[in-house]
């Protein structure tokens, strides 16, 4: 579970309108970017995309302050419910695109959320990070909003960092837990350390993969009290995670960086608690892309598990 994001700047979107209308994107800071649609069909004032993954890029400077569109109000943004996604290590702008306009589609704001390996390699500096985001959306353009979450691959371990603090209960973070009203996990990596080392040699230098994995086992055991100690604790707030809303879980039984009976275990674990969990299993499919080799039954699910939340949207449909 972790979110080590290499994002490559030569990378296009491929569209930066959404149902015929243009988003815009806004930096919060250099690892998050807000993403929604003005609700006025009225052209914005700067036509001309700065940004190749957005319409228009309001700034580029990091801010905690959001511009929004002349003709949008601050109350009718802070009314539509807020999906905060989780990239995957070495996602391309174009692929992330791909499920940014499918929330944005549906009338929702887009919070991406991008870390880099070394959260994952020293979960302390993961933890700061995990702070960094919960600050952020305790602020009050993000404070209250149904939050819908959405974690690919190891992006689950950034998400997890947050679930730390909050599981440590102060009362200052317990708010974010009671916003969530869902949850989706994407190729969710399971099992033991090793799993996690062979994740880093598939997607840091899939041609050295067996060196990597080799090097990351030696590193976690040299550094066990900074690392493995710490990803098991991680794991234990994961099984017992503060969120108990609606869960839906997407997987295949030949991804070498996910134990299925290990996640299944999970799955049974989560409906124990008396949460309802659905989730989607292929026997064959490819680790971090799901959506594009099974694109209709990837949105059938998506749709489904959507229509069960109470999602704050002028759009019903994706």
């Amino acid at each position: 579970m972790g979110n080590l994001l290499l994002s490559s700047g030569s990378d296009k979107s491929p569209s930066d309108h959404v149902n015929g209308g243009k988003f815009i994107a806004k930096r919060i800071s250099n690892g998050m970017t807000y993403y929604f649609t003005p609700f006025s069909a009225q052209p914005l004032s700067d036509p001309s995309p700065v940004d190749p993954s957005s319409s228009t890029l309001l700034s580029d400077s990091p801010s905690h302050t959001p511009a929004f569109s002349q003709n949008q109000s601050h109350s009718e943004s802070t009314a539509r419910t807020l999906l905060l996604f989780f990239s995957w290590l070495g996602a391309r702008k174009v692929a992330v695109a791909k499920y940014r306009d499918l929330y944005l589609d549906r009338g929702m704001d887009v919070l991406l959320v991008q870390s880099s390996v070394m959260h994952f390699l020293w979960p302390r500096w993961g933890l700061e990070y995990g702070m960094e985001v919960l600050k952020v959306l305790e602020e009050p353009q993000f404070a209250g909003r149904a939050v819908l979450v959405h974690a690919s691959s190891i992006g689950g371990y950034t998400f997890t960092q947050i679930l730390t603090h909050i599981a440590q209960g102060e009362e200052k973070h317990a708010g974010l837990a009671k916003r969530v009203i869902g949850h989706i996990y994407d190729s969710l990596v399971v099992g033991s350390l090793e799993y996690m080392a062979i994740g880093l040699g598939k997607t840091l230098v899939p041609r050295l993969e067996s060196f990597v994995k080799n090097i990351a086992m030696l590193y976690f055991w040299l550094f066990k009290s900074h690392t493995a100690d710490l990803y098991n604790k991680s794991i234990k707030v994961f099984q017992n995670s503060p969120i108990t809303a609606p869960a839906l879980f997407f997987f295949s039984e030949n991804d070498a960086l996910c134990n299925p009976a290990d996640l299944e275990k999970l799955i049974d674990r989560w409906r124990m608690r008396g949460m309802t969990v659905e989730s989607r299993k292929w026997k064959e499919s490819k680790h971090a892309a799901h959506l594009r080799c099974h694109p209709e039954d990837y949105l059938s699910t998506l749709e489904k598990f959507l229509n069960l939340l109470p999602i704050s949207s002028p759009k019903a449909k994706m």
